[in-house]
C-alpha cells in the first residue's frame, strides 16, 4: 500500500509540475505568433505603399504627358489657324484687287474720253489740295515754334536786362570810400553793360583797389564751374596723384595731356581722373585751405563764407572736381585764392582803407601761410598763363604782360555764369583781377575779354616794374603748335559755345560741362573734330637755351612761356607745353 500511495504522489507532483511548464509556455507561444503577425502586416503595408507610389508616379508621368501633347497640339491648331487665316486674306485681297481692276476697266470702258480727262483732272486738283493743306500744316508748325522760340528768346532777354539793372543799381550803391578811383573807372568801364562784378586787388599785400557790384562781389556766392580745377591740381600735386600724361578721347581720337594743356584748355576728363584719385576728404582739406568755405575778413559788412559740398562720393567725387559743383563762392574769395597760389602760399586777409590814416598805416595780414610746397603751386602756373596765351583766355592777352588765368563756365541756377580769375605780370605779381558775370551770353571767355581791359588800361601804373632793368628770362622748350583742330576737340571750355540757339535751348538744364559733352549738357553737332596726327612720342631732351624777352620782364616759372608780341605764340611759336595726338583706337 505504501508503494501506492508513493507512485500517486510522484505522478500528481509529476503533473503539477507538467501543468505549471504547459502554463508558462502558452503565453510565449502566443507572443511569438502575435510579433510575426505584427511584422506581416508592417511588410503588407510597406509593399502596398510602394504600389502606391508607384501606381502614382506613373499617373503623374501619363498626366504630364497627356498635357505636353496638348499643348504641342493647341500650338499646332494656332499655326494652322494663322495660316488659314493668313492665306484666306491674302485669297481675299486678290479678289478684291481683281474686282477693283475689273470695275476700273469697266468704268474706263464705258466712260467718254471727255469724262476721262474731267476724273483725271479732278483727281490732280484732289492731289493739289492734299499738297497744299500738308503745306499749310508745316508752315503753321514752323509759325508756331517761331513764336515760341521768341518768346523764350524775350524771357532770356527779359532775365538779362534784369541782370543788367540789378548791377547798375549795385554799383550806384556801393561804397567807394577808399578805394583807388582810376581803378575803379577802369573796372567799371570793362564791365560795361555786362551783368556781374569785378574785384581788383593787390596779390602781395591783400590791399583792396576796387570791388564792383559790391553786393555780389562780397555777399554772393557763384559755382565756381571750371575755377575748381585749379584747386584739384594742387590737390592731385600735393598728394602725388598727378600723372606725367594722361590720355583721354576727344572727336573720336585720343590724346595725351599733361597738367599744363588740361589747365589752359580745361580739360574736364583729366581733371575728373585727378579728383576721384585724390578722393573726396583731400579736396576738402585743400579747398579749405585755400580759403573755401570762410569768409575772408575783409573789413565790409556781411560778407558771404561761400559755401563747401558737406559729402559726395563716387563719381560725383569726379564731376566735382571739374565743375564745383556744390561749391558757392564769391569774386573776392576767388580773388584771394589766386593771389595765394602766386605770393608764395600767403593766404592774406583783404583789406580796404577807409581813412587816410589808415591807407598811411596800411600793413599786410597774413590769414595763414599754406601748407603747400612752392614747387606745387608753381607748377600751375604755365597751365594759368597757357590759357591766356593760347588756351581758353586768349581774349585776356596783353602783349606787354605775362598774364596767367582761369576761366570757368557752367549753368548756375538756371544762368550761364562766366568766371575768370587771374594775376599779372606773373614773374612779381601786382595786380589780382576776378570777374564774374552772369546771363545767357557769358562765359569764362567774356569774363577773360573784361579782364584783359582792366590789365591793358592799368598797364602803363602796375604792369612794369623797373621799365629800365634787363628783363628775367624764361627757359621755354620748343613745341609744335597745336593744330586748332585738335585743341577745339580736347578744350571742353570751348565745347559749350555751339550756336546761339543751342545756348538758348540749353538755359534751365542744370547740367553743366560734363565730359564729352558742352557745359549745357548737350553735345554739339559744331563742334570740329580733330584729324587723327602720327604718333609722336614725348620728347625728353633738354630746354633750349632761353630766348632774351622783348618787351617785359616775363616769369621765372620752370615750363612756362611768355605772352610773345608776335602772333599767338611768338616768333619762335612756343608755349609750355603741347599735346600729342594718340592713333585712333578701335
Amino acid at each position: 500500500m505504501s508503494k501506492i500511495f508513493a507512485s500517486a504522489r510522484l505522478f500528481a507532483a509529476c503533473s503539477f509540475i507538467l501543468a505549471l511548464s504547459f502554463n508558462a509556455f502558452v503565453p510565449q507561444a502566443e507572443a511569438g505568433a502575435q510579433r510575426k503577425k505584427v511584422v506581416s502586416k508592417k511588410a503588407e503595408s510597406k509593399k502596398s505603399t510602394a504600389k502606391t507610389a508607384q501606381a502614382d508616379k506613373k499617373k503623374d508621368e501619363r498626366g504630364k504627358n497627356a498635357r505636353r501633347d496638348d499643348k504641342r497640339t493647341d500650338k499646332k491648331n494656332r499655326q494652322d489657324k494663322r495660316a488659314e487665316t493668313a492665306k484666306r486674306g491674302k485669297a481675299d485681297r486678290d479678289a478684291k484687287g481683281k474686282d477693283a481692276k475689273g470695275k476700273d476697266k469697266a468704268t474706263n470702258k464705258k466712260m467718254t474720253a471727255r469724262e476721262r480727262r474731267a476724273e483725271a483732272n479732278r483727281r490732280a486738283a484732289e492731289r493739289r489740295a492734299e499738297i497744299a493743306r500738308r503745306e499749310a500744316e508745316r508752315r503753321e508748325a514752323i509759325r508756331r515754334a517761331e513764336i515760341a522760340r521768341l518768346a523764350r528768346l524775350a524771357a532770356i532777354r527779359a532775365i538779362d536786362q534784369g541782370l543788367r539793372n540789378e548791377t547798375q543799381a549795385n554799383i550806384t550803391r556801393d561804397d567807394t570810400t577808399g578805394e583807388d578811383l582810376e581803378v575803379r573807372r577802369v573796372a567799371v568801364g570793362a564791365l560795361g553793360n555786362h551783368a556781374g562784378s569785378i574785384v581788383v586787388m593787390n596779390p602781395q599785400t591783400g590791399r583792396v583797389y576796387a570791388a564792383i557790384n559790391q553786393d555780389w562781389a562780397l555777399r554772393r556766392g557763384f559755382k565756381p564751374c571750371s575755377t575748381i580745377k585749379l584747386v584739384t591740381g594742387l590737390a592731385g600735386l600735393t598728394y602725388n596723384v598727378i600723372p606725367p600724361a594722361e590720355t583721354v578721347e576727344a572727336g573720336g581720337n585720343r590724346y595725351r595731356l599733361d597738367l599744363t594743356d588740361s589747365l589752359a584748355y580745361s580739360n574736364n576728363v583729366y581733371f575728373q581722373n585727378v579728383g576721384g584719385r585724390v578722393g573726396f576728404e583731400l579736396m576738402m582739406k585743400t579747398a579749405r585751405e585755400l580759403g573755401l568755405g570762410e569768409a575772408t575778413g575783409i573789413n565790409h559788412a556781411n560778407e558771404s563764407p561761400g559755401r563747401v559740398p558737406v559729402f559726395k562720393s563716387g563719381y560725383a567725387v569726379n564731376h566735382m572736381s571739374s565743375h564745383g559743383d556744390d561749391f558757392a563762392v564769391t569774386p573776392l574769395q576767388l580773388a584771394n585764392m589766386t593771389s595765394a597760389l602766386t605770393n608764395g602760399g600767403k593766404l592774406l586777409v583783404p583789406h580796404l582803407p577807409r581813412t587816410p590814416q589808415e591807407d598811411t598805416n596800411f600793413k599786410t595780414e597774413v590769414r595763414r601761410q599754406l601748407t603747400f610746397t612752392k614747387d606745387a603751386m608753381q607748377r600751375l602756373q604755365p597751365g594759368m598763363i597757357g590759357a591766356v596765351n593760347y588756351g581758353t583766355a586768349k581774349r585776356a592777352y596783353d602783349v606787354t604782360q605775362t598774364i596767367a588765368g582761369k576761366t570757368g563756365s557752367c549753368i548756375d541756377n538756371g544762368t550761364w555764369v562766366g568766371l575768370f580769375t587771374s594775376v599779372a605780370p606773373i614773374h612779381e605779381p601786382r595786380l589780382a583781377v576776378t570777374v564774374v558775370l552772369k546771363g545767357s551770353g557769358e562765359r569764362g571767355k567774356t569774363a577773360a575779354a573784361v579782364a584783359g581791359n582792366v590789365f591793358r588800361n592799368l598797364n602803363t601804373r602796375f604792369g612794369v616794374v623797373n621799365p629800365g632793368a634787363k628783363p628775367v628770362q624764361l627757359a621755354t622748350t620748343p613745341r609744335p603748335k597745336l593744330p586748332a583742330a585738335a585743341a577745339a576737340a580736347i578744350s571742353d571750355e570751348d565745347a559749350e559755345e555751339g550756336d546761339s540757339a543751342a545756348s538758348v535751348d540749353a538755359l534751365g538744364t542744370p547740367d553743366n560741362n560734363a565730359s564729352g559733352v558742352n557745359q549745357s549738357g548737350v553735345r554739339t553737332v559744331l563742334k570740329p573734330v580733330a584729324r587723327p596726327m602720327p604718333n609722336t612720342p614725348i620728347s625728353n631732351t633738354p630746354s633750349a637755351a632761353p630766348q632774351p624777352a622783348t618787351n617785359v620782364a616775363p616769369a621765372t616759372v620752370p615750363g612756362a612761356t611768355t605772352n610773345a608780341p608776335d602772333g599767338k605764340f611768338g616768333k619762335s611759336g612756343e608755349r609750355p607745353r603741347r599735346v600729342t595726338p594718340l592713333a585712333p583706337t578701335n
